[in-house]
């Protein structure tokens, strides 16, 4: 795998315990939150997550699969400078880069959904023709927010900078710019939160897939604990089906973002969010494993 980033050592998210030499995936925390415009915290989601993460079983009934079967592993969080962007985004690219060369699948969890951009730009540059599946609220297109280029609201606008915007895919975007709008609508790639796993997965083809996950996709009732939480959201089951449909695609990597978790005591977001981990780390090793789903997709 060879030399890692700087990262500090944390209780690993449940099940992961394999040599990271021989890991399938590798999980790792980017506690970053530089940018939040409203409610600030998700540099503390990675930690609450794993806190968690012990609440579940390993097994998903879903997607009939179990953490025990895969080979994976959490080094911890990357270490990064709360107020300095530029240098979080270098040294979570940097540890994209790390995993890509080993043959590995990087996974990240936030922190803010800004540190999503260097870890998709290390996928595209490992893997010809990504796709990328966003699963947002807010389509995140702007190319400056209170006048800054490195934001939460600027991060798909910089990941379109990467990739051809044409790749990206924004499902059930629900908030954002008149402009934004029009740009997604005019590339005709923005899916309503009716689409279908199916759908979805046939959009990926044979293609490398990223997967990004705002957690304010879903809605505020089911995970208040985020910085932009935004009415009108899908439920947990939308989402992990449609995760879970996109086990027999060929992931290139994932990451789960913007998790709050101060901004709720009941900890039922922070549960929600590592629920969402267990899934995205099954489906994403299901294809390398030979164990594509066997779940109804609709």
């Amino acid at each position: 795998m060879g030399q890692l980033p700087e990262l500090l050592r944390t209780a690993p998210f449940i099940g992961a315990g394999a040599d990271p030499e021989r890991s399938d995936l590798v999980l790792f925390g980017c506690p970053f939150d530089g940018s939040c415009s409203f409610r600030a915290g998700a540099r503390h989601g990675p930690a609450a997550i794993r806190a968690v993460s012990d609440v579940l079983e390993t097994y998903c009934p879903v997607l009939k699969d179990d953490l025990g079967d895969v080979a994976f592993c959490d080094v911890g969080d990357l270490l990064l400078p709360p107020g300095d962007a530029e240098i979080a985004i270098d040294r979570a690219y940097e540890m994209a880069v790390h995993v890509h060369a080993s043959g590995q699948i990087p996974a990240g969890i936030g922190g803010e959904h800004l540190m999503s951009w260097p870890l998709i730009r290390a996928a595209a540059e490992a893997h010809e023709n990504l796709m990328v599946v966003h699963f947002d609220a807010h389509l995140d297109l702007r190319n400056e927010y209170l006048g800054v280029r490195l934001s939460h609201a600027t991060v798909m606008r910089r990941v379109s900078e990467s990739l051809e915007p044409s790749r990206i895919l924004h499902i059930a975007g629900r908030s954002g710019t008149k402009e934004e709008f029009e740009q997604v609508e005019l590339l005709g790639n923005l899916m309503p939160a009716t689409v279908t796993a199916a759908e979805i997965a046939q959009w990926v083809g044979d293609r490398p897939l990223y997967a990004t996950v705002d957690l304010d996709v879903l809605d505020p009732s089911v995970v208040p604990g985020t910085g932009t939480p935004e009415p009108g959201g899908v439920s947990f089951a939308t989402l992990q089906n449609w995760l879970a449909g996109l086990s027999a695609c060929r992931w290139a990597g994932w990451d789960v973002m913007e998790l709050s978790p101060d901004h709720d005591p009941t900890q039922v977001s922070s549960i929600v969010s590592a629920k969402i981990v267990r899934t995205m780390i099954l489906a994403s090793t299901a294809k390398r494993r030979g164990r594509v789903t066997r779940h109804h997709v609709n």
